[in-house]
């Protein structure tokens, strides 16, 4: 019988190796925060199945089940046959989008998108006291989340960047579009293509991101290939930081980091981050489930904006294992799980929640 859909004739083999075994449900976010096994990813799978198999079709009814997953990537590690679900469920994500089915928080997303230049609808671009588009080493690439709502994290990056001397730029940027791949709709190439002309004008030989899922945008997506085929290194903020010289910054308190999905176990970046927490924390603790078992946020997948009240639980239950392991600061280096964590967190809560460079240069500005 012949395909019905793209995610069948992608993935049938995958979605057929799933042995229903529920090792996925012990480390899915929507599940904990749920309790519903429709959420999970082995749920997914056999809904799946049963569209393959003409039982279902990808109606309006799948909208709660499909559209509800942050796409973290925990079901993919923990899976025993390595069933790779994220990318299943984006590709039946665009199946249902091509159908016009889709949940109304996406479709509203993309159409902000058509018309503007950032997902918030935002007219203007704040300035951060610093002119965009000069000629320099490296741009400075800061992402929606942080160029809007996490507005003091970013600062605190400028602010590092200009204590350790780094040649940067910052450049008039619109949103990488890379969130629309995960929500069932394609990369706005408008939005791309401004971006590509804004970085290569500068002159830099490399971008730094301070957003893991711009970082993933600019290294995989075909759109922002120019900037790599011209051989412009595209760098994550806690990979660059760690060339950085801290002058001696030092702190006492108990850290714990936690790792971002789209950083961790969507690119492998685990250490660098420790690494540079290592050399002004000496008092760091990991949560129970840290590096690739690391618990998600909340926030990916557009769960944040569809469903917040269960983006919320998700970030509480992370939330709860850095109070825990006795932590007074919970560190990342992600504007959307700082965002998310934060809102997650109780008046009672006294822990601390900031990006690495957000603290790092809280440390340096006590030194002067």
């Amino acid at each position: 019988m012949e395909a019905k859909y793209d995610f069948e004739r992608k993935f049938r083999e995958d979605i057929l190796k799933c042995s229903r075994c529920g090792y996925c449900q012990a480390v899915c976010p929507a599940f904990k925060a749920t309790l519903r096994p429709a959420l999970n990813a082995r749920g997914k799978m056999l809904l799946l199945k049963e569209v393959m198999e003409e039982k279902l079709e990808l109606t309006e009814d799948l909208i709660e089940t499909m559209f509800q997953c942050t796409t973290c990537a925990g079901c993919y590690e923990n899976c025993p046959s390595k069933v790779n679900v994220p990318e299943i469920i984006k590709q039946a994500r665009k199946d249902m989008v091509s159908l016009g089915t889709c949940h109304p928080a996406f479709t509203g997303m993309n159409k902000v998108l058509q018309e503007k230049t950032n997902i918030y609808a935002e007219d203007e671009l704040p300035d951060f006291d610093k002119e965009r588009g000069g000629k320099a080493e490296y741009v400075y690439f800061i992402g929606c989340v942080g160029t809007f709502r996490e507005e003091e994290a970013s600062e605190a990056v400028i602010a590092l960047l200009d204590r350790t001397d780094t040649d940067y730029t910052l450049i008039e940027e619109v949103c990488c579009s890379g969130v629309l791949e995960d929500v069932g709709f394609s990369i706005n190439t408008r939005l791309a293509n401004h971006n590509v002309e804004a970085i290569m004008e500068t002159g830099c030989k490399g971008i730094i991101t301070g957003c893991p899922k711009c970082f993933l945008t600019f290294k995989n997506n075909e759109a922002y290939a120019p900037l790599r085929e011209a051989g412009i290194e595209i760098i994550h903020i806690t990979q660059f930081i760690n060339r950085l010289d801290f002058k001696g910054a030092h702190t006492d308190a108990k850290i714990t980091y936690h790792d971002p999905c789209d950083l961790g176990r969507h690119c492998g970046i685990y250490e660098d981050p420790r690494r540079t927490i290592s050399r002004v924390a000496a008092n760091f603790v990991e949560m129970e489930h840290h590096h690739a078992s690391s618990l998600c946020c909340g926030a990916g997948g557009g769960v944040r904006g569809a469903y917040a009240k269960n983006s919320i639980a998700m970030a509480k239950n992370r939330l709860k294992e850095a109070l825990d392991c006795g932590a007074e600061v919970l560190v990342t280096e992600c504007n959307s799980c700082v965002h998310n964590l934060s809102n997650a967190k109780l008046r009672s809560q006294k822990i601390k929640i900031m990006n690495t460079t957000q603290f790092i240069n809280e440390l340096m500005e006590e030194m002067e």
